[in-house]
C-alpha cells in the first residue's frame, strides 16, 4: 500500500474521508442531487442571485462582449475596464476610499495578511477564522497568536504581552461561517486603537445579510473610518465569483504592489465580475431581499425549535446543527438526503474535532413551507440515524467584552483536548483536526 493509499484509508477509519457530490442545474432553491430532486439547504447563495435572470444574461452578454477569460494578471493586461466598474461600485457601496479585485476570496485573505504582516510583525487571529485567514497567517512568517473565539478579554491579554517590534495585525471574519456567530468589531477596534494595531476584516458571509442594505457587519456597527481592510466575496450573497478588497487609496496602492496573489494570479473572469456588478445593482434596487433573508432564517429556525432541535432565535442564516461524532453526521446527512433535504454534513478540519455538524443555510429564495418540511425532514433524519433531535448542540459562546480589569492567562483548553486526541489515535503532527490546527499556531 502506497503512502497516499495509507493516509485515505486513515481518513476513512477516521470517518473523515470525502466524495464530491454532483449538483445538476443553476443553484437554486431545489436543485438534482446526483439525480434526485432535494431542497438545497447549505448554500452560500444566501440572496438567491447566482441563477436570478439579470445575472445570467450579463454574465452572457459580458462573455460576449469582453470574452471569457481575462488572459493574464491584474499587473500585465488582465485589468479591463469591466474590473474597474465593478472596483468603483463596490467603493460607493461599502463607502471605500478604493477597492481592489482579486481573483478568489481565499486568494484575498492570503495576499492581505501576507502584506501586511511579515517577520518582526504579530498577528492576532480568532481561533474560529476561516482556513483561508489561517493560512495566510502561517505563510507571512509572523509571530501568530490565536485568542479564543470572540474572548476580548484574551485578545487584550495577547495584545498586552505580544508587541511585534514592525507592529500588530488583528484579523477576524466578521461573521463565522461554521457557527453564524457576529465578531465583537466595536470591541476589537477600540483594543486596536488602544494597543496600535490594524485590522483586518473578511465579510464573507456578511455582506447581503447585514447591515444597512446588506453592507456587511462594519456598516451595521458603523465603524466604517475604524477599520484598515474589509474583505468581500463575489461568490456568496452575490452569487458570481471572486473577491475584493476595500481600503484607502495608499493601502490599495500598496497592496497592488506587494501581494503576490494579485500580481501572479490571472485576473478574475469577465463573465463573473459583469454577474457581480448585476448582482450588486440588484441588491441595491430590491434591499427587501435582505429583509427575505432574514424571515426565512427566523422561520427556519423556529421551525427546526419546533421539533426539538436546540436552535437559538435569531436573524443569522446560519444555522448550525452539532452533532458532535464524524460518522453520526454523515448519516444524519444521508438520511436527509434519503428525505429530499442536502444539509451536506461538515467535519473536521473544516470544524473542530468533535463537534461535527449539518450547517444549514437560509436562503432569500426559499419559501417558509419549503423550510418547516426542511425541519420536519432533518429530525425523522436525526432519529433514523440514531440520534434525537434535543442530543444535538448549540455551538459554544464566548465573553465579547472588552475588559476593564486585569485580562485572564492564556487558555489552552482546546488545543489540549485536542492533541490528547490525536495523541490516541496516533496521528501526531499530520492530525486533520483544526484543535490541532490552534496548536501549532497559539504562541507558547
Amino acid at each position: 500500500m502506497s503512502e497516499i493509499e495509507e493516509r485515505l484509508a486513515e481518513l476513512e477509519q477516521l470517518g473523515l474521508s470525502r466524495r464530491l457530490r454532483l449538483i445538476s442545474g443553476p443553484q437554486g432553491p431545489t436543485v438534482l442531487l446526483e439525480g434526485k430532486p432535494v431542497l438545497l439547504l447549505c448554500s452560500n447563495n444566501y440572496l438567491g442571485l447566482a441563477d436570478h435572470p439579470r445575472v445570467r444574461e450579463a454574465a452572457a452578454e459580458a462573455a460576449m462582449r469582453w470574452g471569457v477569460g481575462a488572459g493574464a494578471s491584474r499587473l500585465v493586461s488582465g485589468t479591463m475596464t469591466i474590473h474597474r466598474r465593478l472596483e468603483e461600485r463596490l467603493s460607493e457601496f461599502k463607502g471605500s476610499e478604493a477597492t481592489l479585485l482579486f481573483g478568489s476570496g481565499y486568494l484575498a485573505n492570503l495576499g492581505v495578511i501576507g502584506a501586511l504582516a511579515g517577520r518582526g510583525h504579530t498577528i492576532f487571529s480568532d481561533e474560529l477564522n476561516h482556513a483561508s485567514i489561517v493560512d495566510g497567517c502561517r505563510l507571512s512568517r509572523a509571530e501568530v497568536v490565536v485568542y479564543g473565539h470572540r474572548d476580548m478579554d484574551h485578545l487584550q491579554w495577547a495584545l498586552n504581552r505580544h508587541g511585534g517590534s514592525e507592529g500588530r495585525l488583528i484579523v477576524t471574519d466578521s461573521v463565522f461561517s461554521m457557527d453564524g456567530h457576529v465578531a465583537p468589531l466595536a470591541a476589537i477596534a477600540e483594543l486596536a486603537e488602544r494597543y496600535d494595531a490594524r485590522v483586518v476584516v473578511d465579510e464573507a458571509h456578511a455582506i447581503g445579510s447585514l447591515g444597512r442594505g446588506g453592507r456587511g457587519a462594519v456598516s451595521e456597527a458603523g465603524l466604517e473610518d475604524e477599520i484598515d481592510v474589509v474583505i468581500g466575496t463575489l461568490g456568496k450573497s452575490l452569487g458570481s465569483y471572486g473577491a475584493y478588497v476595500c481600503a484607502s487609496h495608499e493601502l490599495v496602492r500598496y497592496l497592488v504592489n506587494t501581494s503576490r496573489p494579485l500580481i501572479f494570479s490571472t485576473a478574475p473572469p469577465p463573465p463573473a465580475v459583469a454577474g457581480a456588478l448585476a448582482a450588486l445593482d440588484l441588491l441595491q434596487e430590491r434591499p427587501e431581499r435582505v429583509q427575505r433573508l432574514h424571515s426565512n432564517a427566523r422561520a427556519l429556525r423556529r421551525a427546526l425549535r419546533s421539533e426539538g432541535f436546540p436552535v437559538a432565535e435569531s436573524d443569522m442564516q446560519i444555522v448550525p446543527l452539532i452533532v458532535g461524532e464524524e460518522r453520526a453526521c454523515m448519516r444524519v446527512c444521508q438520511e436527509a438526503i434519503e428525505g429530499g433535504v442536502f444539509a451536506q454534513g461538515i467535519r473536521p478540519p473544516t470544524v473542530p474535532a468533535r463537534t461535527s455538524r449539518l450547517r444549514l443555510t437560509a436562503m432569500a429564495s426559499h419559501t417558509t413551507s419549503e423550510l418547516e418540511m426542511a425541519a420536519t425532514v432533518l429530525a425523522e433524519a436525526a432519529r433514523r440515524a440514531g440520534v434525537e433531535p434535543s442530543a444535538f448542540t448549540a455551538p459554544q459562546e464566548r465573553l465579547v467584552d472588552v475588559p476593564s480589569g486585569d485580562a485572564r492567562g492564556l487558555r489552552g483548553d482546546l488545543a489540549m483536548a485536542a492533541g490528547q486526541l490525536a495523541g490516541q489515535r496516533g496521528l501526531g503532527a499530520n492530525a486533520p483536526f483544526d484543535g490541532e490546527r490552534i496548536s501549532d499556531m497559539r504562541a507558547a
